[in-house]
């Protein structure tokens, strides 16, 4: 486990080497997502940071918060619903007209639901875009900008200089809970023939592993952590009937086991931008850098545990990467962006 005083030691230390960063933060308005946001508000200079979501009145409480932390962050809020990749497009576009880089992009969103196939105008299920799809989407279409921040030299001393890194806070490590199989449905990624809840979590959860590990291979310049959380106070359930009521149930029953939510900002921060997760392309097999995902130190990919320290091999994922989850995982993925591209062509 990394300590809590050693997450903070790293993150005060960020006023000094990372000034200007700029960073996405998608489902930033609440959350995981916003504490982070706030903490890297907190302990760095002057940030530009941009706030994806859906509640204008959630989204202007964050921002004022954020300024009342730090005068001198920039924060803009992008409002959006990403369950139709048609709008992930266009919020990427948007950045991409205002930014020249990005160090940071950060993903947060989705929900739990009692809800069974719940069809969006892409042919995807909600929710399953929400966890995979739209963050999938995000990773490739800012890739050039977290590619041309990783390229900087100049922007001051230390490893988080050039930062450049993806984060999607889910777990990755969900197929394998509680007995799961840890396999993918190879015939059927997208479980338009073969749905239900457990099996749309494993998916979503394996088809991030993989495709972030396969990124990593292609961008061996930007590093790519698939964070598991733990459990953490807010805003998951609230699209379960009687919400609030089992929220502050849940909350009282729970909060011996939970994450405060501050430290699960300050601790995803760490993960955000500390070395230990570095980019394949650094070359760093010694010291502290963690092993990667496929088993090899520094590999780029990091399946992170909510304390910063990694997965330990599985069996059962490892059998399922021999069977070509990377290759196939992203190959589905990129027919299923043409295909949705091809539909909203003028």
């Amino acid at each position: 486990m990394v300590k809590l005083q050693a997450v903070q030691a790293h993150n005060a230390s960020l006023k000094s080497i990372a000034p200007n960063l700029v960073a996405v933060f998608v489902g930033g308005t609440s959350g995981i997502a916003l504490s982070t946001a706030l903490a890297l508000a907190r302990h760095t200079p002057s940030p530009k940071i941009y706030l994806v979501g859906r509640s204008q009145p959630a989204a202007d409480a964050a921002i004022a918060s954020m300024k009342s932390i730090n005068p001198s962050a920039q924060a803009t809020f992008l409002q959006a619903d990403i369950s139709l990749l048609r709008n992930v497009d266009a919020v990427c576009d948007v950045i991409a007209t205002k930014e020249q880089r990005l160090n940071l992009l950060f993903m947060t969103p989705g929900y739990l639901t009692l809800k069974g196939w719940d069809e969006t105008a892409d042919g995807l299920d909600r929710k399953f875009v929400l966890h995979y799809y739209a963050r999938m989407r995000f990773v490739t279409k800012l890739l050039p900008l977290l590619t041309a921040a990783a390229a900087q030299t100049n922007s001051g001393p230390g490893p988080t200089a050039n930062l450049s890194r993806v984060v999607s806070v889910l777990d990755p490590q969900v197929a394998v809970r509680a007995g799961g199989s840890g396999t993918l449905d190879f015939s059927d990624l997208s479980l338009k023939r073969t749905f239900s809840l457990a099996r749309c979590g494993a998916h979503a959860s394996l088809m991030g592993d993989f495709f972030l590990e396969g990124m990593a291979r292609r961008h061996p310049h930007t590093s790519f952590v698939h964070a598991y959380p733990s459990g953490v106070a807010t805003g998951v359930l609230r699209e379960l009937p009687a919400a609030r009521v089992l929220s502050a149930v849940l909350g009282v029953l729970l909060s011996p086991f939970m994450v405060p939510i501050d430290e699960s900002g300050e601790r995803h921060l760490f993960a955000a931008t500390a070395d230990r997760f570095a980019p394949k392309a650094a070359g760093k097999s010694d010291g502290d850098v963690a092993v990667g995902s496929d088993g090899t130190k520094g590999s780029g990919c990091y399946w992170a545990n909510w304390d910063g320290e990694v997965f330990p091999a599985n069996v059962k994922l490892d059998k399922t990467r021999e069977q070509g989850a990377v290759e196939k995982v992203i190959q589905h993925t990129e027919e299923v962006f043409a295909s949705c591209a091809r539909e909203v062509a003028p």
